[in-house]
């Protein structure tokens, strides 16, 4: 079994949910009272979150470098960032760590392949659905044709995760702004939805939507699982 590395706190609310699941996972595919191998490093979200809203990526990237760093010292095997966002950075932590880094959009990406579907709509923070880091990777790499909220909508998505989502306040309000968002983009050609942020899957379960969602942090977990078990090259 290969020792995972997660890069975790952004938001807590989300990394635990991953610890939880990989670790369900792997007792579920070995039995007894296995767990998976693991290391994780958890950044201060509100640190992180001051750095997103002052549009300081630079700070950004160099404490997820860091933590990436801190977990190759911990002879983690490869890494797992707990979020979609941070994704953004990618690039920067495989370059400083010479690790692997399992990409949150692939396992997406392959799920909704296989399902047969090419039209998606995205939900995620601002930057997620505005910036190429992620559409691009959905449309080059796999063929979608990707769908985001109008700009008044994608800033009520955006709030709703930072000021409700990763602090666990689930509101019924929001929820129905999330619906109607997801009608939206249903109406706009989407036979899919991915949320593309790792708190979403708490508000949006697949009965609150009119199409298929695709919860980022449950596809990554199995894909991380599946990749410490060796089943996934």
């Amino acid at each position: 079994m290969k020792t995972i590395g997660l890069i975790g706190g952004v938001s807590w609310e989300s990394s635990i949910e991953y610890y939880r699941m990989v670790n369900e996972l792997v007792l579920t595919e070995l039995g007894g009272v296995h767990n998976a191998k693991s290391v994780m490093v958890t950044v201060d979200f509100g640190e992180i979150s001051a750095m997103m809203k002052s549009n300081n990526w630079d700070a950004v990237q160099e404490a997820m470098v860091n933590a990436g760093l801190q977990l190759k010292a911990a002879n983690a095997d490869f890494i797992a960032i707990c979020s979609n966002t941070m994704h953004k950075m990618t690039d920067a932590i495989e370059a400083a760590t010479q690790l692997p880094l399992l990409h949150i959009a692939d396992a997406t990406a392959e799920a909704i392949l296989k399902d047969n579907f090419q039209k998606v709509g995205l939900l995620g923070t601002a930057s997620t659905m505005e910036e190429s880091f992620y559409k691009s990777r959905l449309v080059e790499k796999y063929g979608f044709e990707v769908f985001i909220p109008e700009k008044d909508d994608r800033k009520f998505v955006d709030d709703v995760i930072f000021e409700e989502l990763v602090i666990g306040n689930l509101k019924d309000e929001s929820r129905t702004g999330y619906q109607r968002i997801i009608k939206e983009m249903q109406m706009q050609g989407a036979q899919a939805v991915i949320l593309g942020c790792t708190e979403i899957g708490h508000l949006i379960k697949p009965q609150d939507s009119p199409i298929p969602t695709y919860d980022t942090a449950i596809l990554h977990a199995k894909a991380i699982a599946e990749f410490a078990l060796n089943q996934k090259k």
